[in-house]
């Protein structure tokens, strides 16, 4: 059977530099590039934390690039 189709595996709550989300079997290296978030369990929490706690889906360089695009249109207004 294949690890997605697995309802009793354990997965970490991974996330990489961008501050996206997935999951990942707990009994695999995690990949370079992703880091542990905060939650263990099984598939159905994992997904669950991701949604209470990804909240905004666009990624950490995009956010920050339009807050300082908006902070220098604030400025220009001044």
């Amino acid at each position: 059977m294949a690890w997605e189709e697995d309802e009793n595996r354990i997965y970490h709550v991974v996330m990489n530099h961008e501050e996206q989300y997935s999951i990942w079997p707990a009994d695999r290296d995690i990949p370079a590039g992703w880091q542990e978030a905060g939650k263990t369990g099984p598939k159905a929490e994992c997904l669950a934390y991701i949604k209470e706690v990804w909240t905004d889906m666009r990624p950490l360089s995009v956010r920050k690039s339009q807050e300082e695009r908006r902070r220098k249109q604030l400025e220009g207004e001044k």
